[in-house]
């Protein structure tokens, strides 16, 4: 049984090109009654046996190239932006006792990853023109959307101003805000909000959760009646905070070298194997573009990580931090194109290192009575690196990436209520970890101005451990 449907599989990817249903310009490589009809499950359901099928590690053979590209790209742009950061100034000072480098280091390595994912995307691009490039994308459609590149460089133009002459955090949001509109314009992620409200539609009797008002008048340009979508309003902001969500997110983890990279190349790693999955079972029109946004990034992540790994001769900056949070979101987002919200929920899983340490850090600062903008040295990686030093504290993060990106396959495999009771353990035991230490330190605080003003006039009181001391006041 499973030899016959792997040699259907293997005859469908040899036949002329055919469109899948609902996928423009993206080829189907299971025939009807192959795979997902053998196993009795829906045309568009992800299972186990999906991720083993020759059909998804075909679509990985024919996507390498992209991979390939963007690792190249990076991997030699990276030392040309280091002098060109170094020639105008664009370095990192250690000015903070937190900063873990001694000397001076060249910022503007997000524009080389930014370099490298956009070659590895107009190199998908040439399929129109040369089919041979990547036979598993026919002519007609773009690969990657428009929409996508636009908001990277958006997102990468308000991290490079940034990283050169500084802007203030309301300028940045609104460069994030103005990327996630893109999205919403272009309708990418929208569905995410569909399962969300599905059975509140069903409770309401509106299914679609579409309303039409009548007005007095005529209006111009919406006439004499409006239309509301709740779903796609609702997902619209659910595209905003999540974008505003992991830009921020992956600029706090940036912490130490290579830490951001790193994890961002196992999260990658773990989207592209459900991106495979969705592209052998036909999911929907962005299944191409899933499988080479996760293979340039991954394969930038990568060129640029020999650079960054300790000790680093380049950072990211907030250019690079920004864009790759802005990548992962936009990949977890299209994982709900058609309404599968719980891929969004794996996806999520997989992305769950920068969301815990942002949790944290909010969880940490309004215990502490900090704003959430201050800076401190009590992340993640900034506790691992005291115990383990600095490769130590990367290796043991990239350890950790590694466990929520099978996780997060696992639950998109059909294995949710196991999967997520023990995310949730997990999850629980970080956060109440966080809300103790935070806690100790204040109470520890507290009992040392307490015994300040018991001390007689004129003594010295006895300094704050070093874990007490006020943060540094500087970017982090």
């Amino acid at each position: 049984m499973a030899q016959s449907v792997g040699i259907q599989s293997a005859l469908a990817l040899l036949q002329v090109p055919e469109l899948g249903r609902g996928s423009p310009g993206f080829i189907r490589p299971f025939e009807e009654g192959t795979l997902p009809d053998a196993l009795g499950t829906t045309p568009n359901a992800i299972t186990p046996e999906v991720f083993a099928d020759p059909g998804a590690l075909e679509l990985f053979h024919q996507y390498i190239a992209v991979f390939v590209v963007a690792f190249l790209v990076t991997v030699l742009a990276t030392p040309i932006m280091r002098r060109i950061a170094v020639a105008y100034g664009v370095i990192d000072r250690p000015s903070v006792a937190r900063k873990i480098h001694k000397i001076p280091v060249a910022y503007l390595g997000g524009v080389a990853v930014y370099l490298g994912i956009l070659a590895g995307i107009a190199y998908s691009y040439l399929s129109l023109i040369f089919p041979d490039l990547m036979p598993a994308h026919a002519a007609g459609s773009l690969p990657v959307p428009i929409s996508i590149i636009a908001g990277m460089t958006a997102i990468t133009l308000i991290g490079v101003i940034d990283d050169v002459v500084g802007i203030s955090p309301r300028i940045k949001i609104g460069g994030q805000l103005f990327a996630a509109a893109l999205l919403a314009f272009d309708d990418i992620g929208v569905k995410v909000a569909s399962g969300l409200l599905r059975p509140v539609g069903h409770w309401l009797n509106n299914d679609k959760l579409v309303y039409s008002f009548d007005l007095p008048a005529s209006i111009p340009l919406f006439g004499d009646h409006i239309q509301l979508d709740l779903v796609y309003w609702t997902g619209t902001a659910i595209i905003a905070v999540f974008v505003i969500g992991a830009c921020n997110a992956s600029n706090l983890i940036d912490g130490l070298d290579g830490l951001l990279s790193g994890v961002t190349a196992i999260a990658m790693g773990g989207l592209l194997a459900i991106a495979l999955a969705l592209g052998a079972i036909d999911d929907g029109k962005l299944d191409a573009a899933r499988i080479v946004l996760c293979m340039c990034v991954l394969g930038a992540c990568l060129g640029f990580l020999p650079h960054n790994f300790n000790p680093a001769s380049i950072f990211l900056g907030d250019a690079g931090s920004m864009l790759l949070g802005f990548v992962t979101i936009v990949a977890i987002l299209s994982l709900g194109d058609t309404g599968k919200t719980h891929l969004v929920i794996a996806g999520l899983l997989i992305y769950s290192v920068p969301i815990i340490d942002t949790t944290l850090a909010i969880i940490r600062r309004r215990m502490a009575g900090l704003p959430l903008s201050s800076a401190d040295d009590q992340h993640l990686h900034h506790q691992l690196k005291r115990a383990l030093g600095v490769k130590g504290a990367a290796l043991a993060m990239y350890g950790i990436a590694g466990i929520f990106a099978l996780l997060g396959v696992a639950v998109s495999a059909g294995r949710g209520r196991v999967i997520y009771a023990l995310a949730l353990v997990v999850g629980s035991f970080i956060v109440v970890t966080a809300i103790k230490q935070a806690s100790r330190a204040r109470i520890e605080a507290e009992a040392v101005r307490s015994d300040a003003r018991r001390a007689p006039a004129g003594a010295i009181p006895a300094p704050p451990r070093p874990a007490e001391a006020a943060p540094a006041a500087a970017r982090t």
